[in-house]
């Protein structure tokens, strides 16, 4: 799994809540048995219209838009299926960062910790991001960034005010800046468990593989255990 301690790229607005993942990655492009070639097909029934030419008016289509690899958009994205096709559509069309805010019933950011999923309080509370696709983006090396609402509606205000508007996503400091005339910071939290698995590159193979020294010695002693004459 690719690492990721740091970013800088170009930013791009979805300003869209409740993104499921069959948007994201239609079905009839879940035919292929590799796990490439999604990324042409990122959003395919908006980027596109029904002649096959891009739609001028879907955000990633605009000029400014060219080569976005940072995305913010609205909360409760990666709804839907679970399909983990969804995240590789998103990290093979070049999207390296992933911005939403949690809603509540305030409009503020969720009762507890961001960067987990929000509590759903009376069915009133919706997270940044779906549960598993959060789950399939730390597996994938797909950083999803929390944030309050107040904090996305003035990132979305920026994007739209300076086409082009490059961001630095820094994961060891857990800060988004905004590259203006005068930066603009967001802090944004994190659980360690992720953030380490996310900075040293590790899916749960290479968590598991992390450990080898301890499964060798296991199997090593069980071996011993089992073998003619060794016996409990």
């Amino acid at each position: 799994m690719m690492t990721f301690v740091s970013h800088r790229g170009v930013i791009a607005a979805l300003d869209r809540a409740n993104v499921d993942t069959d948007q994201i990655i239609p079905k009839q492009f879940l035919k292929s048995i590799s796990r490439t070639g999604f990324g042409a097909h990122l959003f395919h029934d908006w980027r596109y219209r029904p002649d096959g030419a891009p739609d001028p008016e879907f955000p990633l289509n605009a000029p400014a838009a060219r080569g976005a690899s940072i995305l913010v958009t609205r909360h409760n994205f990666g709804c839907g299926s679970s399909r983990e096709h969804a995240v590789w559509a998103i990290q093979q069309y070049g999207i390296r960062v992933l911005l939403a805010p949690a809603r509540t019933p305030e409009g503020g950011v969720a009762p507890q910790e961001r960067g987990a999923p929000a509590r759903r309080e009376g069915g009133a509370s919706i997270p940044a991001f779906a549960d598993i696709f959060r789950n399939n983006c730390v597996k994938n090396g797909l950083l999803t960034v929390e944030l309050s609402e107040a904090e996305v509606n003035e990132i979305i205000r920026m994007v739209e005010r300076f086409p082009g508007l490059e961001a630095s996503v820094d994961l060891e400091h857990q800060r988004v800046v905004l590259h203006v005339d005068e930066e603009l910071a967001f802090h944004f939290d994190i659980d360690a468990p992720t953030k380490d698995h996310l900075i040293r590159g590790l899916d749960d193979i290479g968590l598991t593989l992390d450990h080898e020294a301890e499964i060798a010695a296991f199997e090593a002693r069980h071996d011993a255990q089992w073998s003619p004459g060794g016996g409990p």
